[in-house]
């Protein structure tokens, strides 16, 4: 039996029913997905070997819900540039990026929801307050986009030899180089920091 704090297994088997241990019931992906927007933690594994499928299952779960009709939250762009960076160097950095955007988000309109329930029923110039949330969002994905576009210039590769050097300016570009080598150790500090997080 789990403790009250462990997540709840969930067992799928080959003939892809899937089991939750904590209900002793068979459940659905929506059932899962269900489960995932009221905060409930759980893991999937696989019934015979054991093996911890949570992460394709989930994603299972994005396919599915993006295929329901009219339900497309992840725009073309975003899919193609997340595709793109699949073998990039910039790969490792993506799933930390992502996952803190997400928690900002989430901050952004819980605080939202707040705001909301607050003006109800108030007068239309209380309402007219609402739309700072929406820029707090705004202003939130413009730091996430700075923050993401800093990282990946620490990433660009060295410059070529030649393209806009001035003649004697042979100092300055190892002082430059020098401070690209001690951006990326930071980096690499932060990802570590993060890993072991």
């Amino acid at each position: 039996m789990p403790a009250k704090d462990d997540p709840v297994v969930i067992k799928k088997y080959a003939n892809r029913r899937l089991y939750n241990t904590g209900t002793s019931t068979y459940v659905t992906l929506e059932d899962l997905a269900e489960m995932v927007k009221k905060g409930e933690d759980f893991t999937v594994q696989d019934a015979k070997s054991g093996e911890d499928i949570t992460h394709p299952v989930l994603t299972q779960i994005i396919f599915e819900l993006e295929n329901k009709d009219g339900q497309n939250m992840l725009p073309i762009p975003f899919l193609r540039q997340l595709i793109s960076f699949y073998g990039d160097q910039m790969q490792m950095v993506v799933p930390s990026f992502l996952e803190q955007s997400m928690i900002a988000f989430a901050k952004e309109q819980e605080r939202f929801r707040e705001q909301m329930k607050d003006a109800m029923g108030k007068t239309p110039m209380d309402m007219m307050k609402i739309s700072t949330p929406m820029k707090a969002i705004e202003e939130q994905a413009k730091r996430n986009i700075e923050l993401f576009q800093n990282a990946m210039r620490m990433f660009t590769p060295f410059p070529t030899p030649g393209a806009g050097e001035e003649p004697d300016g042979k100092a300055e570009k190892a002082d430059d180089l020098q401070d690209l080598k001690e951006q990326i150790a930071a980096m690499q500090r932060k990802l570590d920091q993060m890993g072991k997080g």
